[in-house]
């Protein structure tokens, strides 16, 4: 069995999902956020918060690879893509120390390989992930539902090799 971590990166709220690869099913292995108050604790501490957060996760549950979320920049908005370069930059650097190969994918490419589009909303990729991994319910909040949803990603775009 492989085990593939998927992360949506965020400074105040960090999604991630574990998910368990068996030559016959896809299962959750855990799922949860890290939170951070960037607002109270300073960029730093925040970054320190999620870094020590994702280096648990690693040294834990020691996943095979760890799949995340590309940054997505909007040209009017490049203070928050510059926020979330440094997010990005603390999971990377957590997982380089352990030796675990990180992969990127669009949020375009995520959608559509979960939901056949693009343009998936938010509830729609919710509504997938419950089914595709057979839960209960819908994974709340959606940041958890956001890094399954990269962790299956990476399964489905590397099916026959995990």
């Amino acid at each position: 069995m492989v085990r593939v971590l998927g992360i949506d990166p965020g400074l105040r709220v960090t999604g991630y999902g574990l998910v368990d690869v068996s030559p016959r099913r896809l299962s959750v292995c855990e799922a949860g956020v890290i939170r951070t108050d960037k607002a109270r604790d300073g960029l730093s501490e925040s970054l320190l918060a999620m870094y020590q957060g994702v280096a648990e996760l690693l040294d834990q549950f020691q996943p095979a690879a760890v799949a995340v979320e590309q940054l997505y920049a909007h040209y009017q908005h490049p203070r928050t893509a510059i926020l979330m370069g440094h997010a990005r930059g603390a999971i990377l650097l957590a997982a380089a120390q352990r030796r675990v190969s990180v992969v990127s994918y669009s949020a375009t490419r995520i959608k559509k390989t979960i939901t056949g589009s693009g343009r998936a909303s938010k509830e729609q990729m919710q509504r997938t992930i419950q089914r595709e991994l057979g839960l209960a319910q819908v994974p709340e909040p959606p940041d958890v539902a956001d890094a399954l949803a990269v962790a299956l990603c990476h399964c489905y775009a590397h099916r026959g090799r995990l």
